[in-house]
């Protein structure tokens, strides 16, 4: 099999799973603007308008379009910033993105800027994303919007291989750099949060969370769901409230140990 059909197998197979509203995306940084596919729209050129880099992520996980961002076609500064598009003014390193609106000081707002995730400058030119299921280029990660219950499937599916849980580092701005920079650089999968130009402008629901995945982790990821599946963690599930129901074998041994049996 090629491993590009891989991928989009992949990609329809996590939906078909996990029973995502929306459809996981392949997200690629483009070291070159002649690496943007042919069938990729612009903004500004096909739209005749910039956009916040989570809008170009709606239009592919909710619409199925590819979509190509240079630094041309972006409206907010933080991806250009996270993804290397261009260096940062001074002016973002002494805090002023966040305050006074967001933090309490300038220092504050340093805080901020210092954590913030982000490639060297130059690096990338740009960034493109498409459903995963029919993208025609090598993900840099996928990214997949999910509830709840979702993550906590795909989070239990990522732990299956090696059991560590997952650190990360949350943020209630820039989800499409905390999202996707930490899981390129540390080639690890990672959680985020809608951030306000997401949930205000991008349409990401109040439920939503977004869960990222290295490409080199996504064969983990693909059989840790078809594992935990066998052993019945799986959706739709039934609720209920039983009364100290039985738990698995190595769970009830622990009990005995603890003396809670």
């Amino acid at each position: 099999m090629a491993q590009q059909s891989l991928w989009n197998d992949y990609g329809e197979e996590i939906e078909r799973r996990v029973r995502l509203k929306t459809l996981p995306l392949a997200v690629k940084l483009l070291k070159d603007r002649n690496d943007i596919p042919n069938e990729a729209q612009r903004p500004q050129r096909d739209l005749g308008h910039r956009l916040l880099l989570c809008q170009g992520f709606q239009l592919s996980r909710r619409e199925g379009i590819t979509v190509a961002m240079l630094r041309e076609d972006m409206w907010c500064h933080e991806p250009v910033i996270g993804y290397g598009l261009q260096e940062a003014p001074n002016y973002f390193f002494e805090g002023h993105t966040r305050y006074p609106r967001d933090v309490s000081s300038l220092e504050a707002g340093r805080h901020f800027a210092q954590e913030f995730p982000m490639v060297e400058a130059g690096t990338y030119a740009g960034v493109v994303s498409a459903p995963l299921k029919s993208a025609s280029f090598e993900p840099d990660v996928a990214m997949i919007y999910c509830d709840g219950a979702q993550l906590s499937l795909l989070l239990l599916a990522r732990e299956w291989k090696d059991g560590y849980s997952l650190p990360c580092n949350l943020s209630s701005h820039a989800a499409c750099v905390y999202g996707v920079v930490p899981a390129i650089l540390n080639e690890q999968c990672q959680v985020a949060i809608p951030c306000r130009g997401d949930h205000y402008s991008a349409m990401a629901g109040d439920e939503e969370m977004v869960f990222t995945v290295p490409r080199g982790k996504l064969e983990d990821l693909i059989a840790g769901l078809r594992y935990v599946e066998k052993t019945g963690s799986l959706l739709p599930r039934g609720y209920n409230l039983p009364k100290e129901y039985p738990q698995a074998d190595n769970y009830e041994e622990i009990a005995k140990m603890m003396g809670l049996r």
